[in-house]
């Protein structure tokens, strides 16, 4: 039997791609896209939602969604098949107005405590970097800010349109720049579904990046510090190099 449904995992744990909207239904970029993408197919649109990113992709991973948005990291692709990046997102680091740490380096010594969401992009990348610091994880990358100012915490961080938001309904916050990270945001899909789905979804973004689909739902969104990318589907020397925190 033809698959009629396509099961999508919503990640509330990056404002850039989704969030609630006043009616509680899922809205964003993320969700212009999976909408996009089902009636390319002829399929109706079943959304899933997560809290955390770490959630949403272990979904896709077990075959529980079909397919979702997230950071593309080397450790996700061990359990989700990515496609073709469709954009870019900032890391950031967030410190309080009279903090001693003015740039990236300053952030990696002994004794400096990181917020950060469990599972999110930027730990996963922050784990592999740290050396000296310690990375005190929240449950999702919404409370990381939350938390960073409860436990009087150094830094945290987190996708820069979340810690920018933060920064201004909040007093005496200041984003480092630059960012520490440039990540790229992917489409994840179910192992299962890999050989029906990737070809067509990498035909999708190729086809939303040239047509402007893509940027104008990041600015209907209001989204800021992220990138379209200009041809997604170019091929490229892949490198093994990850970006620098500084």
């Amino acid at each position: 039997m033809m698959k009629q449904v396509l099961t999508v995992a919503i990640n509330y744990g990056n404002p850039a791609l989704a969030y609630p909207n006043v009616q509680g239904l899922p809205s964003g970029v993320s969700v212009d896209l999976a909408c996009r993408i089902a009636e390319s197919m002829s399929l109706t649109c079943q959304f899933v939602c997560f809290d955390a990113a770490k959630d949403a992709s272990d979904a896709v991973g077990v075959g529980e969604c079909d397919i979702g948005f997230f950071a593309a990291d080397p450790v996700r692709a061990e359990k989700v098949v990515f496609t073709q990046p469709y954009m870019t997102t900032q890391g950031n680091f967030l410190v309080r107005e009279g903090s001693l740490y003015l740039c990236n380096e300053d952030i990696d010594h002994k004794g400096v405590l990181i917020g950060v969401g469990q599972g999110s992009a930027y730990d996963l990348f922050l784990t592999r970097r740290m050396r000296h610091a310690t990375l005190v994880r929240e449950s999702n990358s919404p409370e990381v800010v939350n938390t960073f100012l409860r436990l009087d915490l150094d830094v945290a961080a987190g996708v820069r349109t979340q810690l920018a938001a933060d920064a201004a309904r909040l007093e005496g916050l200041r984003l480092i720049e630059p960012a520490f990270m440039q990540i790229q945001q992917a489409i994840g899909v179910s192992p299962a579904l890999s050989k029906t789905l990737l070809e067509p979804l990498n035909g999708f973004i190729s086809r939303s990046t040239r047509d402007g689909f893509i940027a104008e739902t990041l600015q209907r969104h209001g989204v800021r510090g992220a990138g379209v990318l200009n041809d997604p589907l170019r091929k490229q020397k892949t490198s093994k190099r990850e970006e620098a925190p500084c």
